[in-house]
């Protein structure tokens, strides 16, 4: 007698480079918790009490991305202009150290706004394939 054994699928979960730490992975179990957590603290605390964020997660990741990306064209702008606004109140060493903190804040948005962009998308339905 032949038995003939199936093959059972194995599903494996990817997150792409640039995935939050505290969310888990999309398709997980609880994934979307994780999700709505991690958007909110990206955003102002006052968008807590919006009941409409906190009920639909899509909604809450525009929020978020819109917020996010705001702050980050902040950052561009404060770097582009801290040279000419502080050079005449500050020395040089101190304008620089403040341009140094405008780069960090910049990368740190940017790697932010990578993160709630791949959540949103996730939200939305977007399975992240493994390119090979």
């Amino acid at each position: 007698m032949t038995t003939t054994v199936e093959p059972r699928m194995q599903t494996t979960i990817h997150t792409p480079p640039g995935w939050p730490e505290q969310v888990r992975p999309p398709g997980a179990p609880d994934w979307e918790p994780t999700a709505v957590a991690f958007l909110l603290d990206c955003c102002p605390p006052d968008f807590r009490a919006y009941p409409v964020l906190r009920r639909h997660p899509v909604v809450l990741a525009r929020f978020a991305a819109e917020f996010v990306e705001g702050q980050y064209a902040s950052a561009r702008d404060g770097l582009a202009g801290v040279r000419t606004a502080l050079s005449d109140h500050v020395g040089a060493e101190v304008v620089e150290s403040a341009a140094d903190a405008w780069l960090e804040q910049g990368a740190r948005l940017a790697r932010t706004r990578r993160a709630v962009l791949l959540v949103e998308e996730a939200l939305r339905g977007r399975v992240f394939v493994r390119k090979l």
